[in-house]
């Protein structure tokens, strides 16, 4: 299977990455307390949005935290044709969004689990440090 996965197309990935780290963001804040329906969806989307996923990844890239296979997943996932892009997102925003949940998604589905969580805790740390 491992195989299959590094051959697996970055927009598979991602589609995969984007679920997981959503389950992650939403147990973070029930865990903090927050539990008001619409408290919630509003928190999660500080830490889900695409310039959200970028902003970490860019900072995951400029502190050099990735090692070379994980560069490798996002340069591919970054690069991934989607077709579409959504309104109010820069196209480069939502290209390092998709890289992001590339990464998450080849970990999850690599069982890489400390590495994902080391990960999805390190972008939940950096998102809550930018709020203040």
């Amino acid at each position: 299977m491992e195989k299959d996965i590094k051959q697996m197309k970055s927009l598979a990935l991602a589609y995969m990455g984007d679920a997981i780290y959503e389950v992650y963001v939403r147990e973070h804040l029930l865990k903090k307390g927050t539990v008001k329906p619409n408290q919630l969806h509003q928190e999660a989307i500080t830490f889900v949005s695409a310039k959200a996923q970028s902003s970490v990844l860019l900072d995951w890239l400029e502190r050099d935290i990735l090692d070379d296979e994980e560069k490798s997943i996002v340069s591919r996932g970054r690069n991934a044709k989607s077709g579409s892009v959504p309104r109010n997102t820069s196209v480069q925003t939502y290209r390092y969004s998709t890289a992001f949940e590339a990464l998450i998604g080849f970990h999850y589905l690599s069982s890489n689990n400390v590495r994902l969580e080391e990960l999805i805790n390190l972008a939940i740390q950096f998102l809550e440090g930018r709020k203040g």
